[in-house]
């Protein structure tokens, strides 16, 4: 399994990156915010235990990872002691490491229709791209002409090649093109599109399996990464569609879309640590740019932010 791996270095850059990182965060989770600024609206050095339990609520987060986070604190709680209990919430999701990534690198894209899973691609598809590496597409969702066609509208945007069929073809035969292409032609990152109609789920469920099995027949170890791409406007209620999408398949890590269009943004808290996964990125846009590695400290930094003098 693969994933995301940062080494963290003492340097003036790297803290200068973090904090613009922060600042792009506290955009992105505006709405967010400005509901947390009703609870608590000017700054405090100590919060009321009553005052952030409301908060976390407003920002979307279970009640019951609520519970867990404040359990045994003080009736006045300070920045250090809230961080330390909202940082904890994302321990469970394991730290991945891409150290020894193969090639091609196989990324299968997983999700409910209407998620974001095809804007996501091309986020991908452009960071990696702008990274020096070299990318292919694969139009595996041929339930949908409109998935086909707008992936194919992506990639003429950003000037990468991608594998496509008619609609109603074998998704699995696209896959294996796809990855047998990006073999023949030494490419880095393959980065293959799946259906996401769950009203059909033995249906799907079944293709899913198919595509994962022809991925490993294509090229050892494939799919590398099978990512759920989340929508974030739904909140906890995205927490069910991954939990199916992880008894289908499973699920390596995850990516969070439309953060910016949303007051959910405590929802975070809930999907990482009841899926035990970890959040890869997170959407914060529609433009190819618009996507961020997602860090649990500068998440929870940025939260604090709006609450503490310091």
């Amino acid at each position: 399994m693969f994933g995301i791996f940062k080494k963290n270095e003492a340097t003036q850059e790297s803290i200068e990156s973090s904090n613009a990182s922060k600042s792009f965060l506290s955009k992105a989770l505006e709405k967010t915010f400005d509901n947390i600024k009703n609870v608590v609206p000017q700054k405090k050095e100590k919060i009321a235990f009553e005052e952030v339990e409301e908060l976390l609520i407003e920002a979307d987060v279970e009640y019951e990872i609520i519970e867990k986070a404040m359990d045994g604190l003080p009736e006045m709680i300070t920045r250090p002691q809230l961080r330390h209990r909202l940082v904890m919430l994302f321990e469970h999701a394991p730290e991945i490491d891409v150290s020894n990534m193969p090639s091609p690198f196989v990324e299968l894209i997983i999700g409910v229709n209407g998620a974001g899973k095809t804007t996501t691609i091309a986020k991908l598809a452009n960071m990696y791209k702008k990274s020096g590496k070299s990318v292919l597409l694969g139009a595996g969702d041929t339930f949908r002409a409109a998935a086909i066609e707008q992936l194919s509208t992506w990639a003429d945007k950003l000037s990468v090649p991608i594998i496509k069929t008619k609609q109603g073809h074998d998704p699995s035969a696209v896959a294996f093109d796809t990855i047998s292409s990006a073999r023949a032609k030494n490419i880095n990152h393959v980065i293959v599109d799946t259906a996401g109609r769950l009203q059909t789920q033995t249906n799907l469920s079944n293709e899913l399996k198919k595509i994962v099995k022809v991925c490993a027949k294509a090229c050892e170890g494939a799919p590398h990464q099978k990512i759920m791409i989340l929508d974030g406007t739904q909140g906890n209620t995205a927490i069910a569609q991954a939990k199916a999408f992880n008894e289908m398949v499973g699920v390596d890590g995850i990516i969070v879309t439309k953060l910016d269009g949303t007051a959910k943004g405590g929802a975070l808290f809930s999907i990482s640590n009841q899926l035990e996964l970890p959040i890869f990125y997170i959407g914060i846009g529609e433009q190819a740019d618009d996507l961020m590695p997602f860090s649990p400290d500068e998440f929870v930094d940025s939260l604090l932010d709006e609450i503490y003098t310091q």
